[in-house]
């Protein structure tokens, strides 16, 4: 599993108030930007990536931080819901009349990001050497874990993505081209 955070900036979250009920709308992920350095890479979505996961009606969370004892919402329930559009994954979690705490960081601006949790499909992802730069270009979620907002969008977990580029490193055959520019780069 990998997590990806989106800063203010990127993919705005915003209070709204939907038949007297507080509803927090976001989006997880955005498509077609680079992201910042993920340890040796930067990544990049492309539109449609979440499509099959998104078309085979997944049960994926709402969460504060991603900690599931955080629950806000869920797609199962109906509290979640999950839309692909041409800026990127969009969400919108009917939230608990208890997680009031989550809709007053939000208006206040304190809490400004949004993360998801996800995994690759096989054969999913492609590595190229852009400008000097390891770009990651993911074309094919396989699932999606959770969604919604988090404290510091800003922090991107190294050793996470450390994993990644491992895994990417070892799906190259060693005499490849791409291999040891790949190698050259994070070393």
């Amino acid at each position: 599993m990998e997590l990806r955070s989106v800063d203010h900036e990127a993919a705005e979250i915003r209070m709204e108030s939907i038949d007297g009920r507080d509803r927090l709308t976001g989006y997880a992920a955005v498509y077609n930007r680079l992201s910042q350095d993920l340890g040796g890479f930067v990544e990049r979505i492309k539109p449609g990536a979440f499509d099959v996961v998104l078309a085979n009606q997944p049960d994926v969370i709402a969460a504060f931080n991603h900690d599931p004892s955080q629950l806000l919402g869920r797609t199962r329930s109906g509290t979640l819901q999950l839309i692909s559009d041409e800026r990127g994954l969009k969400y919108m979690i009917d939230l608990p009349t208890t997680r009031a705490d989550i809709a007053e960081l939000v208006k206040r601006g304190d809490l400004r990001g949004s993360s998801f949790a996800f995994s690759i499909q096989q054969g999913g992802d492609k590595y190229a050497i852009e400008d000097g730069v390891q770009v990651r270009t993911i074309y094919r979620f396989q699932k999606l874990f959770d969604v919604g907002p988090v404290t510091n969008p800003a922090y991107l977990d190294t050793t996470v993505a450390m994993r990644s580029l491992e895994a990417a490193r070892q799906s190259m055959p060693v005499g490849s081209c791409d291999w040891l520019k790949l190698r050259l780069k994070i070393t």
